[in-house]
């Protein structure tokens, strides 16, 4: 198992930005961006792959990057132009082995405890 730590969170006007790390214990193939809004799934919204290769949901689409320092076990967020439909508890997901359907949360198996987004109007 990995443990993974989300910082970064908070509340901002909608339009501002925002930056989300996740810190991980150990080594990691895959790992992922998730968010859920009260009342609603857990839905995936950013991965980045084995080989790089990142994924993104077409919410976030080019407002939202994702990135992962391997050196330090730590991956970002990076949340422009936010709306207040980001507004939601994100978890940072990790896997120890490279996914297949990188946007679906039943694909790892490490969770952090999440942060907290807020966008106001």
């Amino acid at each position: 198992q990995v443990r993974l730590v989300e910082s970064g969170g908070g509340s901002v006007q909608a339009g501002g930005s925002l930056r989300l790390s996740c810190t991980a214990s150990g080594d990691t193939y895959s790992m992922g961006w998730f968010r859920q809004a009260p009342g609603k799934e857990r839905e995936g919204i950013a991965s980045i792959g084995c080989n790089g290769y990142t994924t993104y949901t077409d919410a976030v689409k080019g407002r939202f990057t994702i990135s992962k320092d391997k050196a330090e076990n730590t991956l970002y967020l990076e949340m422009n132009s936010l709306k207040p439909e980001d507004t939601a508890m994100y978890y940072c997901a990790a896997a120890r082995w490279c996914v297949l359907n990188p946007l679906h949360p039943t694909t790892y198996n490490n969770w952090g405890q999440g942060t907290q987004v807020t966008v106001s109007s």
